[in-house]
């Protein structure tokens, strides 16, 4: 299983890694802020399992995570404020749009920006 998850693109694992990092802190911030009994600990350990399942795909890409993190990063505020919009519906303001656009863009030179 792992070599069949080691041969998926990097793009799709950053992804996946991503979607399991926020989702299991939006999990938790259910759990912290809008819940109580049975309801906050299940979300607790949703977002346990789900924070464990990023901790697993970002490191099963079989590449040098100093090179990629500029991705993840980047792929990371994308995500972030997806799952911001769907699961909390807030809009991302100007100033976190352009932040976010700095990111993008700081991720994208790191990742691919090659030296001489």
């Amino acid at each position: 299983m792992l070599k069949v998850l080691q041969n998926l693109p990097i793009a799709l694992l950053l992804l996946i890694a991503t979607t399991l990092e926020v989702s299991g802190d939006a999990a938790v911030r259910l759990g912290i802020f809008q819940h109580t009994g049975a309801a906050r600990l299940a979300l607790f350990l949703g977002g346990a399992v789900l924070l464990f399942g990023y901790g697993a795909f970002v490191n099963i890409a079989p590449v040098d995570f100093g090179r990629v993190a500029g991705l993840y990063i980047a792929t990371l505020f994308v995500v972030w404020q997806t799952i911001n919009l769907l699961v909390f519906r807030t809009l991302p303001a100007v100033p976190v749009l352009i932040g976010g656009a700095l990111i993008v863009a700081g991720g994208l030179i790191v990742t691919f920006w090659r030296t001489a």
